[in-house]
């Protein structure tokens, strides 16, 4: 059981926008070491970031990989334009 607990919610200018974000980052996982749990949603355009751990230090280590990759990933999408609507290359 975790004793801390952070909620992000960053807002994006679509749900799409929010979409791409969540299947960016999401499928960074937490090291086992850090002992902290990371779950994302999409509510609408919102990404919704659930941050658990047992201490303040690891929480804010997590944090910070967890916002350098999220400014990346937003930096990203800004340089190549507005996404398609739906994601079909498969």
């Amino acid at each position: 059981m975790s004793d801390l607990e952070v909620l992000i919610k960053v807002p994006f200018p679509t749900n799409r926008h929010a979409e791409i974000a969540y299947d960016v980052l999401r499928l960074d996982a937490e090291p086992k070491r850090n002992h902290v749990e990371k779950s994302l949603i999409v509510e609408g355009n919102w990404l919704v970031v659930n941050f658990s751990g047992n201490t303040a230090k690891s929480l804010r280590t997590g944090l910070t990989s967890f916002l350098d990759s999220l400014i990346l990933c937003c930096e990203t999408m800004d340089a190549f334009g507005p996404p398609c609507e739906k994601y079909s290359h498969y």
